[in-house]
């Protein structure tokens, strides 16, 4: 069981604001495979969709909470269907990545991400996969809080919808295959 959780602020003052790429990801492989997320059981803060592909099972899940609590969203996803660290894979923006380009993890810090800071102090290890998509670095002067509140702007659009695309194939390859085959997928993809 895999379990790949797109990070984001919940609102619509939030919608395609940088910091969502996360959860926009998410709504492209459900799109791509027929999904439609639902509330999830025991009162978790998420809303999430069940699927097999290729005879592996997967649980893909937007957390309900801020960026910085979604550990107690994906926290108790984790114990509930009994995912291993190893099969987590957690979606998000990245401004240290190259705009539009895609890069597949393992372990390591929060990066100044606070969606994934939240996540390693509640599931209790960083030893999970993140899929980071790069949104661009804050104009000099900018706080990158500020920045990646804020929206595409009309130029990156189109560069943006070809990564996330590119997002919905290394999930589906991550599910298939596992963090390691993702990772590779991701980087030909950026070639």
């Amino acid at each position: 069981m895999s379990l790949i959780v797109g990070l984001r602020n919940p609102g619509s003052s939030y919608e395609r604001t940088r910091h969502n790429i996360g959860a926009v990801a998410i709504d492209r492989f459900l799109a791509d495979n027929g999904l439609v997320l639902k509330p999830a059981r025991q009162g978790i803060r998420a809303d999430v969709a069940e699927t097999n592909l290729s005879g592996h099972r997967a649980v893909v899940a937007v957390p309900r909470t801020y960026m910085n609590e979604s550990g107690q969203s994906v926290a108790p996803l984790v114990k509930y269907f009994g995912v291993d660290p190893e099969h987590i894979l957690v979606i998000h923006d990245d401004i240290d990545v190259p705009f539009g380009k895609l890069k597949v993890t393992e372990g390591g810090g929060h990066g100044g991400n606070n969606g994934v800071r939240s996540i390693i102090g509640s599931v209790g290890t960083n030893e999970f996969w993140r899929l980071k998509i790069g949104v661009g670095r804050p104009p000099s002067r900018m706080e990158p809080a500020d920045f990646v509140l804020g929206r595409f702007k009309e130029a990156e659009r189109e560069p943006m919808d070809v990564a996330v695309y590119r997002a919905s194939d290394v999930v589906t390859r991550f599910i298939e295959a596992g963090g390691d085959e993702a990772r590779q997928h991701a980087g030909e993809l950026n070639d």
